[in-house]
């Protein structure tokens, strides 16, 4: 649980980073491969390539060419049609896939793990539900093939360590999902980039550099890390967090208004699912802890 709570504030931070200094300003293309090519170069030399089942370097390639391929190439597009309370607001059914992806590769449904990540989304909602105006159907297809990629990749990860012991530590081939992601970054970049909206400030490249080694690099990995020593339901909950986190760095540092009454109570409904989820949960299911 400590690492999800330190990357949700991370990302917390990314949301209103992205916002503030790169959307409509630098090509979404661009920023995204410059994340991912960041994350590889941190941890593609402590890289293992050979002794690891073939299933799990393949699996981790493919999680990685979801979750930072598809995923955030989705997200920044996003940006260029909808503001960042909007785009708060659409993520909030991520915990759902996050439950739904789990119990279809485990061949079951839990019906507690599926009621508190229902839950938490209703808290998110309750916390960024506002009317919505102008052409936003766009922005909202593209976060929810982003909600949907960012869980399979996730929870395939999970399911990946959980499946396939091995004796070498998550780093040394923790590579592998950031070269998966590079697989649809690089392309992107070269067939649709902008070479005209590269960065052009200090700031630009700072915030680039920061998100590629913090939200990126670590987060993913103790992302992931995380995720393999808490349930499902948990997991999918944690996806919810994001919402009051990037309200309160909204409100704390660029000091836009905002409602702390809802808030508050759409933070206690998701403090609320976590309950949920652990009420009756047997001895031993906390997760995949190694």
């Amino acid at each position: 649980m400590p690492h999800l709570i330190v990357v949700t504030v991370l990302w917390a931070f990314s949301f209103s980073l992205i916002g503030q200094y790169l959307a409509g300003k630098v090509d979404s293309d661009f920023a995204v491969l410059m994340r991912v090519a960041i994350a590889a170069a941190v941890f593609v030399p402590f890289t293992v390539w050979r002794g690891l089942p073939r299933r799990l370097v393949g699996g981790f390639w493919l999680a990685g060419a979801l979750q930072f391929g598809v995923t955030y190439l989705c997200l920044y597009r996003s940006f260029n049609v909808l503001t960042v309370p909007e785009v708060l607001l659409f993520t909030v059914l991520t915990p759902i896939y996050v439950t739904l992806i789990d119990d279809a590769l485990e061949g079951r449904f839990n019906r507690r793990a599926l009621l508190a990540a229902a839950v938490a989304v209703g808290g998110g909602t309750i916390i960024r539900f506002h009317r919505l105006e102008g052409s936003y159907l766009l922005g909202f297809l593209l976060l929810q093939l982003a909600n949907a990629t960012f869980a399979a990749g996730q929870i395939l990860c999970r399911h990946l360590l959980a499946r396939h012991r091995t004796e070498v530590p998550l780093h040394r081939f923790f590579g592998h999902f950031f070269l998966g992601a590079l697989v649809l970054a690089l392309p992107s970049f070269v067939l649709f980039g902008d070479w005209a909206k590269l960065p052009q400030t200090p700031v630009q490249w700072g915030v680039l550099a920061w998100m590629g080694l913090f939200a990126t690099a670590l987060g993913m990995y103790w992302w992931v890390l995380g995720s393999t020593r808490v349930d499902a339901g948990t997991l999918a909950v944690m996806n919810e967090l994001h919402v009051p986190a990037g309200l309160v760095v909204n409100l704390l540092i660029w000091n836009r208004d905002a409602d702390l009454p809802r808030l508050a109570a759409g933070g206690a409904v998701i403090l609320a699912s976590l309950l949920i989820n652990r009420w009756g949960r047997q001895p031993g299911a906390l997760g995949l802890s190694r």
